[in-house]
């Protein structure tokens, strides 16, 4: 065993020597001398990225069609779980939950979910309230920008606009609230890919792809030494050969190291379309793609993402439902249209899953294992406004914070998923 293997390595370590005449220092990437023996911390103690990701869709699903009947790791993908096939292992899904709002206005209630807080009295037309305290992709927030300065402290991405004209209040339009109770600062989500690609990337300026010049340096190293040989005593030439085995080993683990952040394209679609038409699919791919870079760019570790707004009055025209009703209509009609709405949101939140587990991290694992991915509604049944079980959906690891990933917990059975209560 060489020596130098056993060595800890600082991830701000660098690399001197010359090429092309010229001195040069050329940071590292990441490598397993940087980290611990399990991988899970650099070796200054430092721990790897660690994301969150909160997910938000409203007007509820259809509990009978979308709560397993088997709980633990075994569950059954229901018809509108199914979407999460691809996924699974990387899927919890949490039903029979109560939600304790005290106040009740019908879908707002369900937003505690989001922030454990009971909603306060906005005084604005129609239904309306705010935040009681803050969510909970903020308090991640506080707690990653204690020990990690993050060029964004959070992001937040919208994808339908549609809006509910009769709701008002920041419980009604955004997901992500920052602050103390009584002191609270709405973040509110940006709905046009072209502008969150220029807020979230616009300035930011990747390290380049220098693995050649890095080789080259090792190279100059490596002549060094050849011409210092003859100089030297045998043990000391055996210390050098143990050292540039080593050199070799770090030269293989550059090449085959892919490159950690490369830049998206910039995208050219707006979101512009009318809420009648809006082209989802494409919106949620791109929001979901610039989120996976934002993270592996470690341009943030914390976002928040309203899939559909509270009581969202979108018609999903991509869907397999046929109507051209919004889903919060088709949520009061509890027919075969609104439950195949549920199944086109589960499928666009399962695509993003995709996206996170598709993409390579650091450490050779994916974005779903570094990665807590929070989902929820604003109700669980659409046309009765229930939050007795409110459906909870996890995604990830977060690098085995969630210590049974891809089960089913079940807090109370239901004796009527679709009961009124």
């Amino acid at each position: 065993m060489h020596p130098l293997r056993k060595f800890k390595l600082s991830r701000r370590t660098v690399l001197r020597g010359m090429a092309g005449g010229a001195a040069v220092t050329v940071a590292l990437p990441m490598l397993e001398a940087m980290v611990n023996e399990h991988a899970t911390a650099y070796a200054n103690g430092d721990g790897l990225p660690t994301r969150f990701l909160s997910f938000f869709w409203g007007n509820g699903v259809v509990l009978d069609r979308f709560e397993p009947s088997v709980t633990g790791p075994d569950w059954d993908l229901t018809e509108e779980l199914a979407p999460f096939a691809p996924v699974r292992d990387y899927v919890s899904v949490l039903t029979g939950l109560l939600n304790r709002c005290a106040n009740q206005i019908t879908h707002h209630e369900g937003m505690t979910a989001f922030s454990g807080y009971t909603f306060t009295p906005a005084g604005g037309p129609g239904f309306s309230s705010n935040f009681g305290g803050p969510t909970i992709d903020q308090l991640v927030a506080d707690a990653i920008a204690e020990r990690v300065t993050t060029p964004i402290r959070s992001m937040q991405v919208q994808c339908s606009k549609g809006f509910s004209p009769a709701d008002n209040g920041t419980t009604a339009t955004t997901i992500s609230v920052r602050g103390e109770p009584g002191n609270l600062t709405p973040l509110y989500g940006q709905a046009n890919p072209v502008d969150v690609w220029q807020s979230i990337f616009g300035e930011f300026v990747p390290q380049p792809d220098d693995s050649a010049l890095r080789l080259s340096i090792l190279d100059a190293v490596r002549e060094d030494a050849d011409r210092l040989r003859p100089r030297l005593g045998t043990v000391d030439n055996q210390r050098l050969d143990a050292h540039f085995d080593a050199l070799a080993e770090l030269e293989q683990k550059i090449v085959a190291m892919p490159p950690t952040c490369d830049l998206p394209a910039q995208p050219t679609h707006t979101n512009s379309e009318s809420v009648s038409n809006e082209q989802i699919t494409l919106t949620n791919q791109l929001m979901s793609e610039m989120i996976a870079y934002a993270f592996i760019c470690d341009i943030t570790r914390v976002a928040s993402y309203l899939f559909l707004p509270l009581a969202g009055e979108a018609v999903l025209a991509e869907s397999q439902s046929g109507s051209s009703s919004t889903q919060h209509v088709l949520s009061h009609q509890g027919g075969e249209a609104y439950h195949q709405g549920v199944v086109f949101i589960m499928e666009r939140f399962s695509q993003l899953l995709q996206i996170l587990g598709s993409t390579p991290d650091l450490d050779g694992s994916n974005l779903l294992d570094s990665t807590i991915v929070y989902g929820s509604s604003d109700c669980s049944i659409g046309w009765s406004h229930s939050i007795r079980r409110q459906p909870i959906i996890l995604g990830g690891t977060g690098r085995d914070y969630l210590v049974h990933p891809g089960i089913h917990y079940q807090a109370v059975a239901a004796a009527n998923p679709n009961e009124n209560n």
